[in-house]
């Protein structure tokens, strides 16, 4: 069977699918004051940290049109279909992929076809599209890797730190957030995705490297069946940072596989410098 995967660009394409067919993904656009980015992957993690620092304002984020996924997944004919986007409670991304969907079925209306919201971002994307390859590839049927996947969906946990919080809180997506930490302290807050794909902070520290290990301290205590489990780490310009963090976890729990990425355009928008995003 032909499949197509097609995924916004708060998630990250392994550098090995970039490039086939199968997989494509579908640009958010970036505004930094007058100057407009599209997230088509021509634009470096590092020359963006730095435009993002740079801004006068503060970035602003538009999801992809339901056009841009209608025409995403009418660009190769498949046999299966599916789409990926950032959690539905932080964008529009994944209402936009569904009413693409609903166009693409007005002139195939026996596609077989699925929107999956990762209900995370970033490297929770890149394990989606992993999970959906390696299920397909074994020959599976499209009911089947559908369950499967929104499965993983449910129960892989998302925990991140970031050192800069700014263009989250400005953009409103720290509504869940209690007690927000003291920059000038250098405390360092502790969150979590939850169920529903919104953000909530379990704890803090004071300093980076505190918070980074007691999020992995948080991880091995609350990871159940970690062997059976893929570990997705995605950073912002700290690949030393995430491995720090990687190896951490290792030597506290045993994981099926780790997938490590580092963050494209939007997510690196809202991490900023020195974030780190791990998905169990």
């Amino acid at each position: 069977m032909k499949f197509r995967i097609v995924m916004d660009s708060a998630g990250e394409l392994t550098d090995d699918l970039k490039g086939k067919e199968e997989y494509t993904t579908v640009p958010f656009t970036i505004r930094l004051g007058e100057e407009e980015v599209i997230d088509d992957g021509h634009i470096s993690t590092l020359e963006l940290v730095r435009k993002i620092a740079a801004c006068p304002t503060c970035a602003k984020t538009a999801c992809p049109s339901p056009d841009a996924f209608r025409d995403a997944f009418e660009a190769v004919e498949a046999d299966h279909y599916y789409g990926i986007t950032i959690s539905g409670n932080l964008s529009g991304s994944f209402q936009a992929a569904t009413v693409g969907m609903n166009m693409f079925l007005e002139d195939h209306p026996d596609a077989k076809i699925h929107i999956f919201d990762s209900k995370s971002t970033s490297v929770k994307e890149t394990m989606i599209v992993l999970m959906v390859k390696e299920l397909e590839e074994q020959g599976l049927p499209f009911e089947e890797i559908v369950e499967k996947t929104e499965n993983m969906i449910y129960n892989a946990d998302t925990y991140f730190t970031l050192d800069n919080l700014e263009t989250l809180r400005k953009n409103g997506r720290l509504s869940k957030m209690k007690g927000l930490a003291a920059t000038l302290l250098k405390i360092k807050p502790i969150c979590f995705g939850n169920k529903d794909g919104e953000i909530e902070q379990i704890g803090q520290a004071r300093g980076s490297n505190k918070a980074l290990l007691k999020m992995v301290e948080m991880i091995a205590k609350n990871t159940v069946e970690p062997e059976h489990k893929v570990l997705g780490i995605s950073h912002t310009n700290c690949h030393e940072r995430a491995v720090m963090v990687r190896d951490a976890i290792l030597s506290r729990i045993k994981v099926k596989e780790v997938v490590m990425v580092e963050t494209a355009g939007l997510s690196t928008t809202y991490a900023n410098d020195g974030g780190i995003i791990v998905v169990i």
